[in-house]
């Protein structure tokens, strides 16, 4: 007997032991994690209160640490930093609102309706996704420059021109993404919202909406995220300072200007990842559940 209870001893030791090695272990790897996330975001907060303003002296700890960088940002008239913010901030916001009203009511058409050419529609719709950017970028010059003859604010250098490019470009992979989430939520919920006398809108508004709050807040991040850091196009289709987007703005600031306006563009480049910070925290309990529903469902 004395010789199973020290067997069963020594094991339960074992087990003990491998899981505080487990445990030690997880541990270290989040600590390298986290200080691999979290370097670079230091190192450019070490830069925007950096006095000297260049990347050649720059230090993880700087010398007498000032916020002028900030201020000069800020105040100065040479680039009009906060129309750049205001450009982005206006851009994604709409760009969000609307593609993700678009991107419900397509989904929701997708999965509860069946209708001639629905399939076909489905696959078209993954298939233009799989065409870059790149490819389209003449054309969609092209056509943003005769449009604008007929219809000014739709033309080119115009905010309403490029809001409809990165409508038509989000609405493919999310409709996708979202249909899965609608295609999870039972249809005897619809029948029941029918049989109390509620239309398809209603349903659509009343009953399905509140379920699929997590799935449209995952939509809206992915769009607000790709929308307000979005370049290339933003750099071909606006061509005056004031209607630059934040990315555009920044990018043409420092612009072989690395020794003379490092501190200020780090400074800018902090400021500009507050709106992505806030809307993390707004909408944080909704992204999990519907990033996972929204991946496996469907």
């Amino acid at each position: 007997m004395s010789s199973g209870r020290f067997t069963t001893s020594v094991g339960s030791r074992t087990i003990s032991g491998q899981r505080r090695s487990t445990m030690i272990l997880r541990i270290l790897l989040a600590i390298v994690m986290l200080f691999i996330a979290l370097f670079p975001v230091a190192w450019i907060f070490s830069a925007s209160i950096n006095p000297s303003n260049s990347l050649i002296n720059q230090k993880l700890i700087p010398d007498n640490p000032t916020f002028d960088n900030y201020r000069n940002l800020l105040a100065s008239n040479m680039f009009p930093f906060r129309a750049w913010m205001w450009n982005s901030l206006r851009l994604a916001t709409l760009t969000t609102v609307l593609g993700v009203l678009m991107t419900a009511m397509s989904a929701y058409a997708f999965s509860r309706f069946r209708f001639r050419g629905r399939r076909s529609l489905l696959q078209t719709l993954l298939l233009i996704q799989v065409f870059p950017n790149f490819l389209n970028m003449v054309a969609l010059f092209l056509i943003l420059q005769q449009l604008g003859g007929y219809v000014p604010w739709l033309g080119l250098n115009t905010h309403g021109g490029l809001l409809m490019i990165y409508l038509g470009g989000v609405l493919g992979s999310n409709t996708w993404l979202a249909k899965g989430y609608f295609d999870s939520i039972p249809r005897d919920l619809d029948e029941a919202a029918r049989m109390d006398g509620a239309n398809d809108w209603q349903t659509f508004t009343q009953v399905l909406l509140p379920l699929v709050r997590p799935i449209l807040v995952v939509v809206g991040l992915l769009i607000f995220i790709g929308t307000y850091s979005e370049y290339v196009l933003a750099r071909i289709m606006l061509q005056s300072s004031e209607q630059y987007t934040l990315a555009v703005g920044l990018s043409l600031f420092i612009a072989d200007q690395y020794a003379n306006r490092w501190g200020v563009f780090a400074a800018g480049a902090l400021i500009s990842a507050f709106p992505i910070i806030l809307f993390f925290l707004i909408f944080q309990r909704y992204l999990v559940g519907g990033l996972t529903a929204g991946s496996v469902k469907g």
